[in-house]
């Protein structure tokens, strides 16, 4: 509501403004004013400096752009491949700025160098080999590098060899939540199909796969480091992207497909908590965090909880009203530690049997109490026919 106010308030100054501009040229009647509507040679020499002025102002505003944002910027990735996606990110960076340095130099420049004069007739030529020759090969050859590049890099990236030692998981997507199916001891995930969601497989894991047998489904992802996790994706409605940006990663999930990604983690959550720009990231999160906690607590609300650094699977699609709550914490353990926690974890079947056995005492307790009612009303029935039989033998 108060955006809507702000935007109203905007709208009646301009229309206010206008209003004033035409009261000002109506007073101007009479005057020996030039409304000729044709430019003068001061009117081009303003305009020529009211151009360097917004020149100024574009390097100005970037590098107090860069200085007042770039620590929001993500830091150190936790992926093997996470410093090749910055290094083509950073090369990239550079080229954008040392281009849009020189040419918006340039272009004011010569905006400002030939501008309108009354005594300067400006040259017309047709074309020129030479101008066409740099603006379309010197573009064309540092575009062909960066493709290049950038293919050997989503090349490096992509490769999983079928005999590379990984583990697979496989993350679900679905309004609005991930869930996540490890493979197990013989590490095949087991056939699904959404056509087989009943219960708590939730997933529609073919239980008559015998690859399925094993497969362990959790809500919190945990991966061990150094180790290449090949992760295949599946969404149950709508369009989904996994979104991991520590790790670099990326993939969108598409109903009716599986789409693949592997990364190696390079540092458990305990290290990353411990890296010293996450440290003063952290700390200055919650300095923030603690003085909003004293408005809340002066309003009579809850003081927020300090903030802990954790590892997050995103959704980075627009996929519903609750699209900004799709998360799913990752852990990064050590390989012992990764090893303890799965130990610990019950397969899909396990739980499908226990629900299985949970169900049929209750299906039994509700048809042992259904047989109940049924023999209480025979017999009140019969007792009532006792009773009529009787009184008409008395009579």
């Amino acid at each position: 509501m108060t955006s809507l106010l702000v935007i109203i308030v905007v709208v009646l100054l301009a229309v206010a403004l206008w209003q004033l501009t035409k009261i000002f040229d109506l007073t101007q009647v009479g005057s020996s004013s030039d409304d000729s509507q044709v430019a003068s040679d001061n009117d081009n020499n303003i305009q020529g400096y009211v151009m360097f002025g917004f020149l100024a102002f574009i390097y100005i505003f970037t590098i107090y752009g860069l200085l007042k944002w770039g620590n929001l910027a993500l830091h150190t990735p936790a992926s093997e491949h996470g410093l090749l996606v910055d290094s083509l990110m950073n090369i990239t960076w550079v080229l954008i700025f040392i281009v849009q340095f020189i040419t918006q130099g340039l272009l004011y420049w010569f905006s400002f160098k030939n501008r309108g004069n009354k005594d300067r007739k400006a040259l017309f030529f047709a074309d020129s080999n030479k101008l066409e020759a740099i603006w379309s090969i010197i573009p064309s050859v540092v575009l062909a590098c960066l493709i290049l590049y950038g293919l050997y890099a989503w090349n490096n990236i992509m490769f999983v060899d079928k005999d590379e030692d990984v583990i697979e998981i496989e993350l679900y997507a679905q309004q609005f939540k991930w869930t996540a199916r490890y493979a197990g001891q013989d590490n095949v995930l087991g056939k699904a199909n959404v056509r087989l969601i009943e219960g708590i497989n939730t997933l529609g894991v073919d239980m008559s796969d015998p690859n399925a047998q094993d497969d362990i489904v959790v809500s919190e992802l945990h991966i061990p480091k150094g180790k290449k996790i090949h992760f295949k994706m599946r969404s149950q409605d709508v369009l989904h992207s996994a979104y991991m940006p520590h790790f670099r990663a990326q993939m969108n999930c598409v109903p009716g497909m599986v789409t693949e990604f592997a990364f190696v983690p390079t540092y458990t959550t305990a290290e990353y908590r411990e890296l010293p720009f996450m440290v003063e990231k952290v700390s200055n999160i919650n300095k923030l965090r603690a003085e909003k906690s004293v408005e809340l607590v002066a309003k009579g609300g809850t003081a927020l909880d300090p903030y802990t650094f954790d590892y997050l699977l995103l959704c980075n699609k627009i996929c519903g009203a609750s699209h900004y709550n799709m998360q799913m914490k990752v852990v990064v353990d050590t390989p012992e530690d990764y090893k303890k926690w799965l130990s610990e974890k019950t397969t899909l079947a396990q739980d499908i049997k226990a629900a299985a056995a949970t169900e049929k005492p209750a299906e039994e307790g509700k048809a042992t109490t259904k047989d109940s009612a049924v023999q209480d009303t025979v017999k009140a029935v019969i007792d009532t026919v006792k009773a009529v039989v009787a009184k008409v033998a008395m009579k």
